[in-house]
């Protein structure tokens, strides 16, 4: 059994889970949509397992505070070839941890 759920319906899952300010706003609907392309990328169904998002996935402000993260990333491309990742704006993304 399935249920499709919304962008609002996603982001009270996380404060219904006390995660609410795990990832910003923008970084939710970030997350939101990469998640939706996943599905139709890959023709699965993806869980809403909200812990399992926050132990997965973190929103950077920029690739400084990545690499202060222990991340040895030069660049955008770089990234992009070490992990999945979705862009918020110009610079803050949310990556895929590994």
């Amino acid at each position: 059994m399935k249920k499709i759920i919304s962008l609002d319906e996603f982001k009270e899952s996380f404060k219904e889970m006390g995660r609410g300010n795990q990832f910003s706003n923008d970084g939710l609907e970030a997350l939101y949509c990469y998640l939706l392309d996943c599905e139709a990328i890959y023709k699965c169904e993806i869980e809403l397992d909200v812990i399992d998002l926050c132990c997965n996935f973190t929103e950077y402000e920029n690739l400084d505070e990545l690499k202060n993260d222990g991340y040895d990333i030069k660049n955008m491309e770089d990234l992009e070839n070490k992990t999945n990742f979705a862009m918020i704006d110009d610079e803050r993304f949310i990556i895929q941890n590994y």
